[in-house]
């Protein structure tokens, strides 16, 4: 084995800590919403305390701002009642009975509320595109549940309220 000559790097460089999480995979209406849903989030696990900070981040430019987010308790089981992140605390609300599935509704002191289609993390990418397109359309009137069935039927169009 001949030996390398690239140089080993400390790990205890400061470049050792610079990793920032990606941006969140993110869709929202560009004008007042008509619709239940006010966009659509791909996160990239089901982890949502490593995935809730920087989609709260994107919406939310205040870091002193308190942050409420409704979560359906089934789909994350394990959710933490508070989550820390950089500059704030992010509470986690359980949705209550009657609630629809697949969303998550963030309170958002200085820039309002958002009702988000969830995308399952292990969706294929062709169907979540459809999924974040649909879901941001202003004039879409289909619900997290309806958007999600005809998406497993492949029946989601392009634009929203489409089937094929």
């Amino acid at each position: 084995m001949e030996p390398s000559n690239t140089p080993i790097e400390d790990p205890t460089s400061a470049s050792a800590h610079s990793y920032r999480m990606p941006l969140p995979r993110l869709t929202l209406t560009t004008d007042v919403s008509h619709g239940p849903l006010d966009g659509a989030w791909w996160p990239r696990c089901d982890a949502l305390e490593l995935e809730l900070p920087s989609l709260v981040s994107s919406l939310e430019p205040d870091p002193d701002t308190t942050v409420r987010v409704t979560v359906d308790p089934s789909e994350w089981p394990g959710a933490p009642r508070t989550i820390m992140a950089p500059g704030r605390v992010i509470a986690v609300e359980p949705a209550g009975p009657g609630s629809e599935a697949h969303v998550i509704t963030l309170d958002c002191g200085t820039v309002g509320r958002w009702v988000l289609l969830i995308v399952p993390p292990e969706e294929p990418s062709g169907t979540a595109a459809r999924l974040l397109a649909a879901a941001a359309d202003p004039e879409n009137p289909l619900t997290a549940t309806r958007m999600l069935a005809l998406a497993e039927t492949g029946r989601l169009g392009s634009t929203a309220g489409q089937a094929d």
